[in-house]
């Protein structure tokens, strides 16, 4: 009796200090949108007990006051490659191929395969960390004119990495780092080919659905339930500004990010990700081990980049792993704290960087302190 009045009285102890740190936080979040006048955020901490906190502040829609719900979803940008290397290093983990194939196994059979960059020196390890020299495609040529000219356009693999057949390599394979959604789409390619499964259907099947990651869905079509409007920045290089939602509908189709990112989310379910994916078990302790292996990153100071993931310094959280998100209108981060044990997640309703005033890193760690 006195072990289960103990255990009580812990259970207890736990959830008032996690009441206490709702309430702290959101109140710096409130303070933090009144000041800033961003549209709106939502936030979830899962603690070492499972505990969980989520908050939400300010408007899911500006122009109707609709208020920011915690169940409220956003487009999460890059976060999605962490579903989709996981996917892949399971794989990996089933010896189905090596992190230092080159990428010419799988590919050396298309007529198109000899005009990607760095063709014959690239490996599906460089293809996962963004070192293969190989460019944004988005950026190139008339695919921002397309997308504007047809907001509700499909996009096929192939329609998104042509654009760099002939370009001049970044620089040499696996000499720097370059961050492109180019090399996870062409590691989706891969992957397809050689598994044989649509990547969407696969990861459903292995992690959302097995992970209960109920509120997490493949960025398929133009309308979620849900779904906040994001803001688009007016210096924005993508050809839509303002509301990203019009009538109850994105105003273009988000389905071309595929491996890039290619899921609209909820901030819970990338807290919970953000913890299981450190330790998942359907990847190898060695596969693992690689997956957390950095190279330095261009995203920050002291930042590194491992299979798929971030890997970012913190004052007093000690290391984490994780991944941020752009989309437009929509920020995204979401990071575990091994020293800690703790996931945090965070996403805002705006891609304007300039009304957050840091970084959504940095406003995740001001945030998350509180729970220290």
């Amino acid at each position: 009796m006195k072990r289960l009045g103990f255990i009580y009285l812990c259970l207890f102890a736990f959830a008032v200090q996690a009441q206490d740190f709702q309430k702290r936080i959101q109140h710096k979040l409130d303070s933090l949108q009144n000041q800033n006048g961003f549209p709106g955020i939502t936030f979830c901490a899962i603690l070492p007990n499972n505990e969980k906190i989520i908050v939400a502040s300010g408007w899911a829609d500006s122009l109707s006051k609709t208020p920011m719900s915690t169940e409220s979803r956003m487009l999460s940008g890059s976060n999605g490659k962490t579903l989709f290397i996981a996917a892949a290093l399971k794989l990996a983990s089933e010896g189905v191929f090596s992190l230092d194939d080159k990428i010419s196994k799988y590919l050396g059979d298309e007529p198109w395969f000899s005009r990607l960059p760095n063709a014959h020196s690239v490996t599906m390890r460089m293809l996962m960390n963004h070192t293969s020299g190989i460019e944004e495609y988005y950026t190139l040529g008339n695919f921002m004119e397309l997308v504007k000219a047809d907001p509700e356009r499909s996009f096929k693999p192939y329609d998104t990495f042509k654009y760099i057949f002939d370009r001049k390599p970044l620089f040499e394979a696996g000499s720097q780092w370059g961050y492109s959604d180019t090399n996870f789409i062409l590691l989706g390619y891969i992957l397809e080919k050689i598994s044989g499964r649509p990547m969407y259907e696969w990861v459903q099947e292995a992690f959302i659905q097995p992970y209960g990651l109920s509120r997490t869905e493949p960025s398929l079509r133009m309308s979620f339930e849900h779904l906040a409007t994001g803001y688009g920045r007016a210096n924005s290089p993508f050809p839509f500004h303002g509301a990203m939602v019009k009538e109850g509908q994105l105003v273009f189709n988000p389905q071309f990010e595929w491996m890039g990112g290619g899921f609209v989310s909820q901030v819970q379910d990338l807290a919970y990700w953000a913890k299981a994916l450190y330790n998942l078990k359907e990847i190898s302790p060695e596969i693992r081990a690689e997956m957390k292996k950095k190279v330095p990153a261009k995203t920050g100071k002291n930042h590194g980049y491992g299979l798929g993931i971030q890997i970012r310094p913190s004052g007093t959280l000690g290391e984490s792993y994780g991944h941020s998100g752009w989309f437009p209108g929509y920020l995204t981060d979401a990071a575990y704290f091994p020293d800690k044990d703790i996931s945090v997640a965070i996403q805002l309703n705006t891609d304007d960087i300039a009304k957050i005033k840091s970084s959504p890193y940095d406003l995740l760690q001001f945030i998350a302190n509180i729970l220290l």
